[in-house]
């Protein structure tokens, strides 16, 4: 299931899915924790503004295998099976514009799997 939102890079429009299948795939493609690197990227890009950006190679990494997993969870077929073909697709775009949408389906996500947990602890009683 998940949550899909389409989000403009670079004047096209990318379609983005984040459910809970996300961190699996994640962690089997860059052997990495989502939950460790989202948190990590949203501090850095708070501490940061995009006209005096300061953000490391390894955060800009993050971001972009981020954005690459969830595009490709979105639309398997039309995104390449490597982080470097899709991003070849774009010219340069600023994380400081599509981070932020990330994160917040990313929230959006979690958010949706709390309300469930809550309302089926209401209809077993438990």
């Amino acid at each position: 299931m998940g949550i899909k939102r389409t989000i403009e890079i670079d004047g096209q429009e990318v379609a983005f899915k984040a459910s809970a299948a996300i961190p699996r795939i994640y962690r089997l493609k860059f052997h990495r924790d989502i939950y460790k690197d989202l948190a990590a990227l949203e501090k850095s890009v708070g501490e940061n503004t995009e006209s005096g950006s300061g953000l490391d190679m390894f955060s800009l990494e993050m971001f972009e295998n981020i954005a690459y997993i969830m595009a490709k969870h979105a639309d398997p077929a039309a995104v390449p099976d490597s982080p470097e073909d899709w991003l070849d697709s774009f010219n340069t775009f600023s994380i400081y514009q599509v981070l932020p949408q990330l994160i917040e389906l990313w929230g959006l996500n979690v958010q949706t799997d709390v309300q469930s947990k809550k309302n089926f602890a209401r209809l077993t009683g438990k």
